[in-house]
């Protein structure tokens, strides 16, 4: 055999070798440092919603936090305490009905009140900023009781 023979089945070889071997067992991060193997990082936005709760609920025009809210924010704080590297941006939301002014103003009250229970929680202030997105980004799009309840909320998010 001359040499190109010996180097193309040298490569055919190899390649073959490659194809048999048993595929890489550890895991792989996707977009935004998201593990792809379903395990869910520590200290990530997907721990904070899986593992704490990331986001409270209000009543109709209301921005006070209900009594059966304030122990997800308190589990926040906690866990802020433990990612004490982590800073969060607390965002407040409202339902459809209302004109958009309103609705801001409804949703900045909301995440103002959220940051406040977090603050008093023992997290430092400065490691919480808070935005309002009214009416702008429902997490339902339906016109009814229901999913009017599941817009009126204040998200926790990880920065």
């Amino acid at each position: 055999m001359t040499a190109p023979k010996y180097l193309a089945a040298f490569a055919a070889a190899a390649l073959l070798s490659a194809c048999a071997s048993e595929p890489e067992t550890t895991a792989s991060t996707g977009a935004g440092g998201a593990s792809t193997s379903g395990a869910i990082r520590p200290g990530s936005q997907e721990d904070l919603r899986a593992n704490v709760g990331d986001r409270i609920f209000f009543g109709t025009d209301r921005s006070n936090i209900q009594a059966d809210q304030r122990p997800v924010l308190e589990r926040q704080a906690r866990w802020l305490a433990q990612y004490a590297q982590n800073q969060v941006t607390v965002e407040g939301h409202a339902d459809e009905r209302g004109t958009r002014e309103y609705n801001l103003a409804l949703g900045q009250r909301r995440a103002n009140a959220a940051r406040d229970v977090l603050v008093a929680s023992g997290v430092a202030g400065s490691r919480i900023q808070t935005v309002s997105f009214g009416k702008d980004r429902p997490e339902s799009l339906g016109s009814d009781e229901t999913s009017w309840a599941q817009n009126r909320r204040a998200v926790t998010v990880v920065r």
